[in-house]
């Protein structure tokens, strides 16, 4: 990264950290990047499960805005709600994201295409519930895990 920005200054060091390089990169790309992150300076999920979910979560977001034309955008929002931590993350999609028996499969071949596995892991260790909806130009995932 030649430039990473200070978008967000949630309260936890950890994520403001994989949050402010992985959303320097979308900016970097002319992507529309919305952004509201109020969470406490510790969590019960570890720094590399927190990790994970949003890494994965915002690459496959940049990866999806990639794909399309006009109107790039990510809106993320993280903040504790009814005594569980909650994410959504939507972003611009000119695909139609494939399901098999209600979970939605990448399309991606080889060494990739791993992370909706690693987001799913996660919040089944935390026992925590995801939804994931694919409507058309807009793909949301909602994740809320107990705190």
């Amino acid at each position: 990264l030649e430039d990473i920005h200070q978008i967000v200054e949630s309260g936890n060091v950890n994520v403001d950290a994989i949050l402010n390089s992985k959303l320097s990169l979308a900016i970097a790309q002319e992507i529309d990047v919305n952004v509201k992150v109020r969470i406490p300076k510790t969590l019960s999920i570890s720094d590399i499960d927190c990790c994970v979910l949003l890494g994965n979560l915002i690459d496959n977001a940049i990866e999806a805005c990639d794909k399309v034309e006009e109107k790039k955008f990510i809106r993320l929002y993280i903040g504790i709600h009814k005594k569980q931590l909650y994410m959504s993350i939507t972003n611009a999609t000119n695909e139609v994201v494939r399901k098999y028996d209600e979970e939605y499969i990448t399309n991606k071949r080889g060494n990739h295409g791993h992370g909706l596995k690693r987001i799913n892991k996660v919040v089944e260790k935390y026992n925590g519930y995801i939804n994931r909806k694919n409507e058309p130009g807009v793909f949301v995932c909602e994740i809320m895990l107990p705190i």
